[in-house]
C-alpha cells in the first residue's frame, strides 16, 4: 500500500460520518507504513483530500498518538498553514492531544520528542488560531492547549486570558463557558 491507495481510500471516504473517518482510520492503524503519507497529504492543501486526511489523522492519535513521534518536527511545522476550518479544528484537537500528553504524569514518547521549540510553535499557531475567525470547537481545543503549555510560560496565560475576556461578550454560548473554564483554570494557578 502506499501513498496513491490512500489518496483514493481519502476521496472514496464520503461525507464526515464518524463510520466513515474511522474506515479510513482503521486502515491506518492497521498499515503503520500509511501513516506517514497521511501526515503528508493533510499539509497538501490544495489536494482536495486534505481536510479529510486531517479528519483521519485525528483518530488516528486519538489511538496512537505515540506514533505522531517520529514525525513531531513536519507536523508541527506545518500546523500554521492549514486554514480551512474543517482541517484547524482536527489539527487543534491533535495539538491538545501532545499538551493533554506532554502535561501527563505518565512517560510517553510525546514527553521525550516534544522539544521546546515545538511547543513555542503550538503556542504561537493556537494564538492565531484564537483571534481568526474559526469555529468555537477549534478555540475551545486551543483554549485548553495554550492553557496546558501556558503552566510553564505564565505569559501565555495572562495573553490568554486577555483575549478570552476580550471576545467573551460577543461570542457563541460553547465559547462562553469554555471561555469562562479557561479563566478559572487560569485564575486557580
Amino acid at each position: 500500500m502506499n501513498k496513491s491507495y490512500l489518496e483514493k481510500e481519502l476521496a472514496n471516504l464520503g461525507p464526515a460520518l464518524r463510520t466513515n473517518r474511522q474506515r479510513v482510520s482503521n486502515l491506518v492503524l492497521e498499515t503503520p507504513e500509511l501513516l506517514p503519507f497521511l501526515i503528508e497529504i493533510v499539509f497538501e492543501i490544495k489536494n482536495k483530500t486534505s481536510t479529510k486526511a486531517a479528519w483521519v489523522l485525528e483518530l488516528v492519535c486519538a489511538d496512537k498518538l505515540d506514533w505522531l513521534a517520529p514525525h513531531l518536527d513536519y507536523f508541527i511545522e506545518n500546523i500554521g498553514i492549514i486554514e480551512h476550518d474543517s482541517a484547524v479544528r482536527p489539527i487543534s484537537k491533535i495539538c491538545n492531544f501532545l499538551a493533554i500528553s506532554y502535561n501527563s504524569k505518565k512517560k510517553s514518547v510525546i514527553k521525550i520528542k516534544l522539544t521546546s521549540n515545538h511547543i513555542e510553535k503550538i503556542i504561537e499557531t493556537g494564538f492565531d488560531w484564537m483571534i481568526s475567525q474559526h469555529k468555537v470547537a477549534t478555540k475551545a481545543y486551543t483554549m485548553n492547549t495554550l492553557f496546558l503549555l501556558g503552566k510553564n510560560h505564565n505569559w501565555v496565560h495572562e495573553e490568554l486570558k486577555l483575549i478570552i475576556l476580550q471576545n467573551i461578550s460577543k461570542e457563541s454560548a460553547a465559547y462562553k463557558a469554555r471561555g469562562r473554564i479557561t479563566l478559572a483554570l487560569i485564575n486557580k494557578q
